[in-house]
């Protein structure tokens, strides 16, 4: 496994390279944005670690370039944890969100739930009036739109969808979605409910909210 370890700072890119090849994996580095994308344009990464504050190009304009062409993993670093940030970062496609300072050991195992995620692929499909989830192709369509969905919007969906009617707590939610060693808080799952119903449009009242339990795709 590859990683991408982008920072304009060098010491955090030689600490979490350090650990990251306690863990057996390879990594490469770039000091700022533009460099990460020309990198990734070059090379298929299995992850890419991405820090927000960064000269020439910043982690979030890096991130929206980068996934024009690739939709390889990505964590986001960032010394600002606002929910404004959060958000973009998820809407532009990150799959996880970690506030500087960090823990070493903490990100590594987030690194690896993120790639173990990442290596499985769904099958099948699955029509919801003018809906179709797809799995196989990992795309989702109402009528003739293709959504634009955040990697970790098609697993909370796919999931959802593959479990309807039927009430999902939080914690099955985090832990089948997220994994089990997910080290992050409630906040995550709720916000990608909240974006994920803003990209289902008029299927949004489909997941339904339990109050003290979690939430429901609903049948009909």
């Amino acid at each position: 496994m590859t990683i991408l370890i982008v920072d304009d700072e060098a010491n955090i890119r030689s600490m979490i390279r350090k650990y990251a090849s306690y863990e057996g994996y390879q990594a490469d580095e770039a000091a700022d944005g533009l460099e990460a994308v020309e990198k990734c344009r070059k090379h298929d990464y299995d992850l890419v670690i991405m820090d927000v504050m960064m000269p020439q190009l910043d982690g979030f304009s890096a991130c929206r370039e980068i996934r024009s062409f690739s939709d390889v993993p990505m964590l986001m670093l960032s010394a600002r944890g606002e929910e404004y940030d959060r958000i973009h970062g998820f809407e532009l496609g990150v799959d996880d969100y970690v506030v500087k300072p960090f823990s070493p050991r903490e990100l590594m195992m987030r690194i690896a739930a993120i790639i173990k995620r990442s290596s499985g692929q769904e099958r099948d499909s699955v029509a919801i009036g003018d809906m179709v989830v797809d799995f196989t192709a990992r795309r989702v369509t109402i009528g003739e739109q293709t959504l634009s969905l955040s990697p970790k919007e098609y697993e909370l969906l796919f999931y959802m969808v593959r479990n309807r009617g039927i009430a999902l707590t939080r914690e099955r939610l985090i832990s089948e979605v997220w994994g089990y060693d997910f080290y992050g808080d409630d906040r995550t799952l709720d916000t990608h409910i909240k974006l994920l119903r803003k990209s289902l449009g008029a299927y949004a009242d489909r997941i339904t909210t339990l109050r003290g339990v979690g939430y429901r795709f609903e049948k009909e």
